[in-house]
């Protein structure tokens, strides 16, 4: 019994390796999340089903229960949630894996307080998972508009400090008298989940994708540490996997960002009041209707579409799309522009674009597209703000100053959809909205985009 399920084991292992990789293309996404899903299904089918240990048969009942009643909770959930609510739907069911780690602690404490190595791994796995749960709860009401993006804690850092090495000494006495205390397991779960919240309030709303990187992360060493203590290898190369995958997608974020790990987590950027822009004088704008924009866009070349989070708010992705698909049958060369920390998680842009079944060849990196932008007759920035502030590369004083952003400034001719001229998400003014050679398309990214496509056809 034990060689099959260690044959279990290695098959869902397999799946985890190969539904990752396929992840990393939007054409077998769906396919490698299903293989994934598969062998993590088969692992927990051999791990109830395929043991040495007497269990009630009400225990298999209980279990059986459980999965059905999450299962058809989080289909539910996956099935009606709109693009908008994806990064905070992926950060509420990040803390669930959390929460998951830090309750298996809660239960296996005691059992195993008189084992230096695994009360050691017990108390690591109550710690991350309870900064995991608190902290990805605290994100997910930022993302959903219920928390201030920014809430300031006065001393913060000094605060967060001295509560991150009050948890480490607390957990260290723990282990080293081995005392066995409901109580004191419990304080430092509160320790832990009170950590995970201050961590969290009192960063900027455009540091939130890099957040729910970092999150993520912490929930794979969380499930790690779990497969350690059960001697779990599937438990373990999953968590492995899931960790080593958040970190990177983390660095790669900051790096997309211009931005240290430690700038974010101390630095609060984005969601408070608008900056001012130095001391320029912006200067006027102009505006624009869907008819002048079809015109321009019938008798250009080259034509690049820059998506933001109010494309996606506004659900025109398939309005988009038929835009795309117009202007390409006229002959008109077509690209998006993806920035890699567009809307509110990574890789927010390409699946709302392959959701309306945009080519994914179409879709172009920063880095790729901005020597083009030079050659290109138009781009429409639709529902993006700081991705595309030249601030970036003009104002020192600014705070996204030296970002790597999309250079759209350089384009012939630039049209830009916002529902108004608030500031965007990390609360500073757009110098782009104010440059000589941009037009502003005021309204609904889906009614604009809709009569734009609507002129379109009329010509």
């Amino acid at each position: 019994m034990d060689i099959l399920l260690n044959i279990i084991y290695l098959i869902a292992t397999i799946t985890f390796i190969v539904g990752l990789k396929k992840l990393g293309h939007p054409e077998t996404a769906k396919k490698g999340n299903l293989i994934a899903a598969s062998g993590m299904g088969l692992a927990i089918l051999g791990t109830i089903f395929i043991h040495e240990l007497a269990v009630p048969p009400l225990i298999y009942i209980l279990i059986g229960l459980a999965i059905l009643i999450g299962s058809i909770i989080g289909w539910l959930i996956a099935i009606k949630v709109e693009m908008t609510k994806m990064p905070e739907l992926v950060s509420l069911f990040n803390g669930f894996g959390g929460a998951s780690a830090a309750l298996i602690g809660l239960v296996e404490y005691s059992k195993n307080v008189s084992d230096v190595t695994q009360a050691t791994t017990i108390v690591a796995g109550v710690i991350i998972g309870a900064i995991t749960f608190s902290g990805s709860l605290i994100a997910w009401g930022k993302l959903n508009g219920s928390l201030k993006s920014v809430v300031k804690i006065p001393f913060y850092n000094p605060i967060n400090n001295l509560l991150f090495i009050g948890i480490i000494a607390f957990a260290a006495f723990m282990i080293a008298t081995g005392v066995d205390s409901q109580l004191l397991l419990y304080a430092l779960l509160a320790s832990g989940l009170a950590y995970g919240v201050l961590f969290v309030l009192p960063i900027g709303g455009a540091d939130m994708p890099v957040v729910i990187s970092l999150l993520n992360s912490l929930t794979g060493i969380a499930a790690a540490i779990t497969g350690i203590l059960y001697d779990n290898m599937v438990m373990l190369v999953g968590g492995i996997l899931v960790g080593s995958a958040g970190i990177i997608l983390t660095i790669a974020m900051c790096k997309a960002m211009n931005r240290t790990l430690g700038s974010v987590i101390f630095g609060a950027f984005g969601g408070g009041e608008a900056a001012v822009v130095g001391n320029k004088t912006l200067g006027s704008i102009k505006s624009t209707n869907p008819s002048d924009a079809a015109i321009m866009m019938n008798y250009a070349s080259n034509v690049v579409i820059v998506p933001g989070y109010g494309l996606a708010v506004a659900q025109a992705q398939h309005v988009i799309h038929e835009l795309e698909e117009m202007l390409s049958k006229r002959g008109v060369n077509v690209k998006y522009a993806i920035h890699p920390v567009a809307g509110r998680m990574p890789g927010h842009m390409n699946v709302l674009l392959a959701e309306s079944n945009v080519e994914y060849h179409m879709l172009v990196e920063m880095d790729d597209i901005n020597p083009q932008f030079s050659n290109t007759d138009i781009v429409l920035v639709v529902g993006a703000n700081d991705v595309v502030n030249p601030a970036a590369h003009n104002d020192p004083a600014s705070p996204i100053y030296g970002m790597p952003i999309l250079d759209v400034e350089n384009a012939k001719h630039i049209i830009v959809n916002k529902r108004g001229m608030n500031a965007g998400y990390a609360g500073i003014e757009n110098e782009l909205f104010y440059n000589s050679k941009t037009s502003m398309l005021f309204g609904d990214a889906k009614a604009a985009l809709t009569d734009l496509v609507a002129e379109l056809k009329n010509m």
